[in-house]
């Protein structure tokens, strides 16, 4: 039996999500070795991340438009070329606004090119299995801090940071460029699905416009937004917060590992339930685990500790994120998914945008992270009530959608 083409997508689209974003992630393991190395204050490399959040979520948006228009392939080809661009440029910054804009700009652009367009592509190869196709896809971002970040971690205890980057880049060439051209639009009647009138967003004639006034996409956008404002911050800070409990750096590294397998856990876990409980309830679940392990993070100081909420935590955003994706097809269906997820996730990535800049601040401030997860469980609770807030799916057509 020939195996299916829709997997190939997935285990693409989790190469990339896992090699993209974990290069960019990366600079949490960066964070302290760049500051003793050049002075620079945690706050102005920490903004790099931020503007990250901020280009990658606009570029994402874009990304998505284009992917529907020409397809995804084309689309994560150029962002695999600029992603390692802006690595090996970052790597070769002499100040720290030269860091900024080639890290926090150029990787920001390339990373929105790979979630939103492989998703997409993902969600419109498959129709039985598509909770779980979506959450495998997104399973790369799990993968990557057991994968890239130990890696940049063992070059900047070997080499200088410097040096570390530029392998990441070269290796992010080497590893996405001909993984790009394996992906391929899906056949006519896949990407129809079994119903092919039902399968269309809306009204025949609504536009992508009409999609992202409606209220489905605005309760999407603002819980996406909230749940990212809850965990970025402690995402990115926790590897520091753990060595300024005294724990030796690569320990504290291990703890992010612990994060991205239990994200990975949480991915096929999520994704199995949404399939058969619905998106919705599975994901209003998730963040209010979320908001409380983010919350634990302010009472623990100890290796196992940190291993037991790492676990819960990563268990919970990692299950949440896919979701996301899922409701957006379910709402929208396939023929603007890039255009109504990419917006999505560009107004998520504000709330990614938030936890480094605001964490990196609260501790040159006040010297502690405490504040940091102390808002992150509130903004939690908030994530989860908005998600309670999505109308029910229409059982047959998407023809009630109406601009709120």
């Amino acid at each position: 039996m020939k195996p299916y083409y829709g997997w190939v997508i997935v285990a693409v689209g989790a190469l990339m999500t896992c090699v993209g974003i974990g290069a960019m992630f990366s600079l949490a393991v960066f964070l302290q070795p760049m500051s003793d190395a050049t002075g620079w204050t945690r706050a102005g490399i920490s903004s790099a991340m931020t503007l990250d959040f901020l280009t990658m979520g606009a570029a994402a948006f874009g990304w998505g438009m284009l992917s529907d228009r020409f397809g995804a392939r084309i689309v994560v080809l150029a962002g695999s070329l600029l992603l390692g661009l802006g690595l090996v440029l970052a790597s070769r910054a002499t100040s720290l606004g030269e860091f900024q804009l080639t890290y926090g700009v150029l990787v920001g652009v390339a990373g929105g090119s790979f979630v939103v367009p492989m998703i997409a592509a993902a969600t419109a190869w498959f129709d039985k299995h598509r909770s779980l196709a979506v959450s495998l896809v997104s399973a790369g971002l799990g993968v990557a801090p057991m994968t890239v970040s130990p890696f940049a971690r063992w070059l900047v205890s070997t080499y200088d940071w410097r040096t570390s980057q530029l392998v990441i880049g070269v290796a992010a060439w080497v590893l996405l460029v001909p993984a790009a051209f394996l992906v391929r639009r899906p056949p006519v009647a896949v990407a129809a699905g079994p119903n092919p009138g039902a399968a269309r967003s809306g009204e025949p004639g609504m536009t992508a416009g009409e999609a992202l006034r409606s209220r489905p996409f605005i309760v999407l956008a603002c819980t996406f937004f909230a749940c990212c404002a809850t965990h970025s911050g402690p995402i990115f800070h926790t590897v520091s917060y753990a060595i300024g409990c005294g724990l030796p750096a690569m320990a504290a590294v291990t703890i992010y590992s612990v994060e991205g397998l239990a994200g990975l856990a949480g991915r096929v876990l999520c994704g199995v339930l949404g399939d058969r409980l619905g998106a919705k309830p599975v994901l209003v679940a998730g963040l209010f685990v979320q908001a409380l392990a983010a919350g634990t993070y302010f009472f623990v100081s100890r290796l196992g500790e940190f291993y037991a909420v790492a676990a819960i935590f990563g268990l919970a955003y990692g299950g949440v994120m896919p979701l996301y994706a899922v409701l957006a097809r379910e709402y929208f269906g396939p023929r603007i998914m890039g255009t109504v997820f990419g917006a999505a996730a560009m107004v998520s990535s504000l709330g990614m945008a938030l936890g480094p800049a605001a964490g990196g601040w609260i501790f040159d401030t006040y010297g502690s992270y405490a504040w940091l997860y102390i808002g992150s469980f509130g903004i939690g609770l908030g994530a989860t009530a908005i998600a309670l807030a999505f109308p029910p799916l229409p059982s047959a057509r998407l023809g009630s959608l109406r601009p709120a």
